[in-house]
Formats: structure tokens, sequence, C-alpha cells
């Protein structure tokens, strides 16, 4: 056979019809062997897989034997994600670098502790020579997440030591990657401008000055200006995408692969690679989308009644993506409410009327108050349902001039940090590398010689 002449799409199009046939396997077999698909039980809650100290969800108590929906709580390092916010927003401090080091270290920083470890991010900032050109210009991508899971792979090849497990060496690693990664999805973001937008082309260097959040919104911006509410609404988002406990998909990605004592490079490129799904980090997008397409079709933006029929479509797989999907609405472990969404609803506010787009905020919060209802009716049950962080997100950094583009890289700019405790934490405490098990439902079968087969086709 000639390669040449080989009708590529067509063979490919008939072996993926073959593989998908032959990798459907019946539900019913993962009720017959007691399989928790998702790593989830019937009742919803995660399987218990693993330790951690690093972050802790609740959204149920459990009462004689009762598992009761109660207000979703969030805690790093044991201190509710709420007191963490109250407390630097009280004394008029960002808070993302102090949440790193809660998260790194299992302590509240003093002053001299932080100002000492801001200054160790400073020092790791900068990216190595030649690496934006090299590594991000020279092959732009239109999607950031690839962008910064091959800038993290590619950071390897500048560390002289980069396979070493030893805990001072991956706590630097870690460091590095927290200091580093807003210059990656920032320039990363520039080349994805002029090379595939067809934009121009500008570079900001991160101002040692500056925060995590300022040099964001610094490095995006062509004059590099920010005001002071921009600056803290966005440090907030990134204080509360921080950690989610070990069990959310993209730290658990984290546990699994550093159990295998892969180098921190890898592991992290792992871990941005599942942030990247659109069922995990990249739900911001959709939800923004979706908001935006009902914003179009909803004539009234008060009327409930209209508000309630797009989401009702939505539902029925007749509007958006035709998913059957509420993006923003529901999550995995949250019931009653998600704690970061009502802090972003909360402090949004006051961006919302400062950006002249109050009327769009009060269309999120009644389409908030309104899905759950909507949930119900539509699908005949009791599930209780709430808005979770996605849901805000996105309009949150519309408003701050953050491109859909940017939305999941700063995710990763913030989950780097739980990342990161996590990674040392599945070293120093893991032990093990994780092994689960797969029932195999194949069938025994017997080989075929070449000839044979010829004959049964």
């Amino acid at each position: 056979m000639n390669p040449e002449s080989i009708d590529k799409d067509k063979v490919i199009s008939e072996l993926a019809g073959k593989s998908s046939a032959k990798s459907r396997i019946d539900p019913v077999l993962y009720e017959r062997y007691n399989v928790k698909r998702g790593l989830r039980n019937e009742d919803g809650t995660g399987v218990l897989v693993g330790l951690t100290e690093v972050g802790e969800v609740m959204s149920y108590i459990v009462d004689d034997a009762e598992r009761i929906p109660v207000e979703g709580r969030l805690f790093y390092q044991g201190i509710e994600i709420s007191d963490l916010v109250s407390g630097f927003y009280q004394e008029k401090r960002f808070g993302f670098e102090e949440t790193a080091y809660l998260l790194l270290f299992g302590e509240l920083p003093t002053k001299s502790q932080l100002e000492q470890f801001n200054d160790l991010l400073v020092s790791c900032r900068e990216l190595p020579h030649n690496f934006t050109e090299d590594m991000i210009l020279k092959a732009p991508s239109p999607d950031i997440m690839n962008k910064l899971a091959r800038s993290v792979l590619a950071l390897y090849s500048y560390d002289k030591n980069p396979d070493s497990l030893d805990i001072e060496n991956i706590l630097r690693q870690c460091v590095e990657l927290i200091a580093r990664f807003p210059v990656l999805i920032s320039h990363a973001l520039m080349a994805k401008r002029h090379y595939v937008d067809k934009q121009s082309l500008f570079l900001h260097a991160p101002v040692p000055e500056y925060n995590t959040a300022q040099n964001i919104l610094h490095m995006i911006r062509p004059d590099g200006q920010f005001t002071d509410l921009e600056a803290r609404i966005l440090d907030l988002a990134l204080v509360l995408h921080a950690e989610h406990g070990g069990g959310n998909n993209s730290s658990f990605v984290t546990h699994a692969v550093a159990s295998s004592g892969s180098d921190t490079y890898s592991v992290i490129a792992a871990a941005i690679g599942s942030l990247k799904g659109p069922q995990h980090g990249g739900a911001s997008n959709k939800a923004y989308a979706m908001m935006q397409e009902l914003a179009k079709n909803v004539k009234n933006w008060r009327n409930e009644m209209e508000i309630c029929d797009y989401l009702t479509r939505i539902l029925k797989k007749d509007a958006f993506d035709k998913t059957g999907l509420i993006y923003g609405i529901g999550h995995a472990v949250y019931t009653v409410s998600d704690p970061r969404t009502k802090l972003l609803r909360d402090y949004a506010r006051g961006l919302a009327y400062e950006s002249g787009r109050e009327e769009e905020y009060e269309l999120y919060t009644l389409t908030e108050r309104l899905a759950p209802e909507v949930f119900r009716n539509v699908k005949k049950n009791d599930k209780i349902v709430c808005a979770n962080v996605d849901f805000y997100a996105g309009f949150i950094y519309t408003m701050l001039g953050i491109p859909p583009a940017l939305f999941t890289p700063i995710f990763a700019a913030a989950r780097i940090a739980g990342w990161s405790a996590h990674r040392i934490e599945e070293i120093v405490s893991g032990g093990r590398i994780m092994r689960p098990a797969y029932k195999c439902v194949q069938k025994r079968r017997r080989y075929i010689g070449m000839e044979k087969r010829e004959l049964t086709e």
C-alpha cells in the first residue's frame, strides 16, 4: 500500500467508529461490580482515597445516619475562608501571598515572615533568559492553558536539579512556579493576541513592588494601569481559587502523579491539563458565555418569567450549547451554598457599579436566585443546587478587562499554591504509588491467526 494514496480522514473516521463501539461498557456492569463511577458514592459524596490537611470542604452534617445539606464552608489549613478574607480586608491588605504561605506552611505568617515570603516571590518571578522569546513567542498557542503546560514542562530544562525529591528542592521549584505563573500566562496571552488574533504586541515585565494580582493587571493592559479596587477584587478571586481540598480533580491528579515519584514540572503540567477541562477550571468560560446568550435572548432583564423560560430551554437542551447544563449552577460537593460564590458576589457589587454594569450584575443575582427553582421544576426532583464560584467569575474578570482566554489560566495562577501544598504533602506523607483497581469485564478469547481472520471478515 502506498501511504500517500490513503484517505487519512476516512480511515480515521472508520477506526474511530470501531474504537467507540469497542469502548462502550454496559452500565449494568458498574452496578454489578459495585464500581464507584467518577469515584463518587451513590449519595454523591466522594470515595475516600486519601488524607490531607491542606484544605477541607463541608456541605452537610450527619444526624442519626441522615445526611443533611447545610451552608457550604471552606477551610484552608483549618482556617475558614470567610475569616481569612475578612481578616486581610479589614486590615486593608492583599491576601493571595498570605494565603499561599498558609497553604504551604500550615500557619498564618507574621508581618516579617510575610515580607520575607513576598521578597522570595519577587526574587523568583523573572523567567530564565530568553524564555519568553524561545518558549512562548516562537510557538504561540490559541489556548493559554496548553501554552502554560508546555512552558512549565520547558522550565524543567532550565532547572539545574529538576528531579530531586528533596523537600527543600521541591519547595524551591514550587515557589518559583507560584511566582512565575502570572508572567507565563500574561506573556502567553500577548503572544496569542499578536500571532493568532493579529493585534499589536506588547510585553510588560513584572514590577517588583507589585503583588500577584497587581502584576497580572499590569502585564495584560497596554498602559499597565489599574485601580486599587480592581487589584483587590482580582486578589480576592485568586484567594478563593487557591485551594479546594484534595478531592477536586486537579489536586487529585497532583497527588496521583506525585505518588509515582515524578518531577515537579511533570506533576504540575498534569494538574494544568486537568484544570483545563470544562467540567473543572474551564467552567467559568462556559458560565460567562451562557449568561451572554441569556442576556441576548431575554428582552427584559427584570422579568422573572422570561429568565425562567430561557433557563428551562437550557435544561431541556433547546438553548445555548444544548447539553442540558446550566453552567455555574450546581456543584459536586456544595448543596445549599458555595461560600466562594457569596464572597465574590458581595465584593463584586462595588466593581459592577463602578464599571456601569449594575444592570448586568442584577441579572446575574436574579438568575442565581431563579435557577435552582427552575432546576427542581424541570428535573422533578428535590436535589438542592446552588451557584458555584464559576457563575460570577467570568463576569468579574470581564469587568477587570480580562479576556475569556485568560479565565482558566488565572484559576491556575491561583491553584498553583494549593497544588504545591498537595505535592509536598504527598511526598512527605504518601509513601506509596496510587494504584486503584479496575475490573476487567472483557471475556476471554482465543488468538486467531492472520489467515483465519481474513476468512471471518
